[in-house]
């Protein structure tokens, strides 16, 4: 049973107008293709053992998008660089 702080159900409505923060979050890493496939192939498969070929390329993705994100901060530190 869901928390008093959790809408668990939403109606189509709301559910349309208001973007969902992990996809939003996602999208931002670039990684929103391999996300989606792993979504769909869940959808479809109804188990996500059946879905580990789109599990790892969504995890190489974001590894690697850590990795780039971790090397950029290290290079602003080093050259004493504050602004984005």
């Amino acid at each position: 049973m869901p928390g008093p702080g959790h809408k668990w159900s939403r109606p189509a409505e709301e559910e349309e107008e208001e973007e969902d923060p992990v996809d939003a979050l996602v999208a931002r890493t670039g990684c929103a293709a391999q996300h989606h496939a792993v979504q769909e192939c869940m959808a479809a498969q109804q188990d996500w053992r059946r879905c580990q070929a789109q599990v790892q390329a969504f995890r190489e993705c974001m590894t690697q998008r850590q990795q780039q994100r971790a090397e950029e901060l290290r290079r602003r530190q080093s050259s004493g660089s504050a602004d984005r």
